[in-house]
């Protein structure tokens, strides 16, 4: 069943049409009905309708200007035209307007009926085309691999969660369970690279279909990528992705019994093999960094930072060979224990959590900070550059909030009060209590702010309300902010939208003059902000169920019976 929402003027041609055509039989239920394009503007926004049926003549807003609104605001909601012969001109430009649908009066219910029966059938077929799930999943499929390497480069670059790993992992139908990681980087040499084409699959190039005068550098490591791609899927080694301008290899080794130092051979053949491969079908030249070997997949990002440093060593090595970082750094200790970092992730999740969470993920992300085995094993040195990293960022935030640190800290020397912890766990409550205290003092002096704001606007609103060019644009201008931000704190403040406040305001002033003036209405409506009288009188009979006159009336009567 589709919504409707039907547009006149004339009440018996509303009335009319309602009783005249079986609407839910065809397909639609008329939500409601309007006597002018304001009033149906305020009923789209309630109901969201999938059809308006709309009159151009109308007073305060015709068809036309209400069509226009709609193709800005509601652009998916179809209209359909009533126009006379008379009204010729108004339905060509209806038409460049892009009207669905148009009916020529004097009509008969059966004519308009055909009309929507045609709407109709093309909602159908837009509701078939979103329900497509075949389609839908094609498209995934087709996304599939660009969010792969998206997720890998991610995965590569930067330290996240083990849960993440593991969602991420089943979505994009990644099988990255191993005992043994290690990450690699393959760097097209460009400067000493023979440019050539491709044009057949490179596993399957002989050195007379080789690539030749190619300037696309981007095809060349494509090219590359297939060859590395082809390589490690013979020796069922890992992942291969583009990552920027390099092909990356994700390798992992299965057997939980390989020490790192006896499966590495193996791993560097494949590397030489891949490089070999390029230059020989591509005659291309690349250099290929090697990372360090981790058992935590968390700690990937490691290997290729460190990846990419041995690539670094090309400068003094040179090119077309494979560098172990191990070979060209002493990185003995590394095995032992990898680094505890407070990386530019933990930093940022933990600054997030103090000025927009809650005091429960606050303390959630404190207790990730100091959780893992890397803990465990800390020096005292150590954790003390840890923690002074984690307080350092929180004085940050306390400056960026002009928190002074005696509201924050029992002493401003924090170093000295950190020392007297007997253990992390009293540390980790610790930061804890002060992230806490933090994110209070930031969500109060929000609040604060946000009660300001609403009370400048409405004195901006009071003293103005009379000046019929007000609007949300002009007291955000005042006010030097942005309409989207304040419409949200002023609605979710005063329990109303801006222009319902306004109206409001205006309403009861209007109230005002008609009890103690004898101001007439038209003078009445000048005065709280109206250009037209008209229009003035009818949202006042809208909203208090009488017109202007009735109300002086009606007080006026009152007065009397008292006496």
């Amino acid at each position: 069943m589709y919504k409707l929402i039907l547009v006149d003027d004339e009440e018996d041609v509303r009335e009319g049409l309602l009783d005249e055509i079986s609407w839910e039989e065809h397909g639609f239920e008329v939500l409601d009905k309007a006597e002018n394009g304001r009033e149906a503007i305020e009923l789209i926004e309630r109901y969201h309708p999938d059809v308006v049926v709309t009159d151009i003549q109308m007073p305060f807003m015709n068809g036309l200007e209400l069509a226009e609104w709609i193709r800005i605001n509601v652009p998916n909601t179809k209209i359909i035209i009533l126009t006379g012969f008379d009204e010729f001109e108004y339905a060509q430009k209806a038409i460049k307007m892009q009207i669905d649908e148009y009916v020529l009066k004097p009509f008969s219910a059966q004519e308009l009926v055909d009309v929507l029966l045609k709407v109709k059938g093309i909602l159908d077929e837009e509701l078939a085309d979103q329900a497509n799930l075949h389609n839908l999943l094609q498209h995934y499929r087709k996304s599939l691999p660009i969010m792969k390497g998206k997720f890998l480069s991610s995965l590569v670059t930067r330290r996240l969660s083990i849960e993440e790993i593991n969602e991420k992992s089943v979505s994009y139908e990644l099988n990255l369970k191993a005992s043994l990681y290690m990450v690699s980087i393959v760097r097209v040499d460009y400067f000493n690279a023979e440019l050539q084409q491709m044009v057949h699959p490179p596993m399957q190039l002989t050195s007379q279909e080789s690539l030749k005068d190619t300037k696309d550098r981007q095809l060349q490591l494509f090219a590359v990528f297939n060859i590395a791609n082809e390589i490690c899927l013979k020796h069922k080694i890992g992942e291969v992705f583009l990552h920027h301008d390099d092909v990356v290899l994700l390798m992992m080794m299965d057997d939980q019994d390989l020490h790192p130092q006896k499966e590495l051979p193996e791993i560097l053949q494949i590397l030489d093999e891949v490089r070999q491969n390029v230059e020989k079908y591509l005659k291309l030249t690349v250099t290929i960094g090697a990372g360090t070997i981790t058992n935590n997949l968390e700690n990937i990002n490691f290997s290729y930072h460190d990846a990419l440093q041995a690539l670094d060593y090309r400068l003094l090595l040179g090119n077309n060979r494979v560098i172990w970082i191990d070979d060209v750094e002493s990185r003995a200790e590394q095995y032992k224990l990898e680094p505890l970092q407070y990386d530019e992730l933990n930093q940022q999740m933990l600054i997030r959590s103090i000025k927009v969470g809650t005091a429960q993920e606050v303390r959630h992300m404190v207790e990730t900070l100091f959780a893992g085995q890397e803990m465990l094993h800390l020096s005292v040195k150590d954790c003390h550059v840890y923690v002074l990293e984690i307080l350092t960022s929180i004085m940050k935030i306390a400056k960026e909030f002009r928190m002074e640190l005696d509201e924050l800290l029992a002493s401003k020397d924090y170093f000295a009060e950190f020392t007297k912890f007997n253990n992390l766990d009293e540390v980790e409550c610790w930061i804890a209590g002060i992230c806490v205290k933090l994110m209070n003092h930031i969500s109060k002096g929000r609040q604060s702010s946000y009660n300001q704001l609403v009370n400048d606007a409405k004195a901006y609103i009071a003293i103005h309300y009379q000046e019929n060019d007000i609007s949300i644009n002009t007291v955000c201008k005042h006010l030097h902010i942005s309409t989207g931000y304040f419409s949200g704190i002023f609605k979710k403040e005063v329990k109303m939208t801006f222009v319902n406040y306004l109206m409001h305001l205006r309403m009861e002033q209007a109230k005002d003059l008609l009890r103690s003036s004898q101001l007439r209405t038209f003078e009445i409506a000048e005065q709280v902000g109206f250009i037209d009288p008209n229009y003035f009188s009818f949202c006042f009979r809208k909203r208090f169920g009488i017109s202007p006159k009735e109300y002086r009336n009606n007080i006026g009567e009152a007065v009397t019976s008292e006496d």
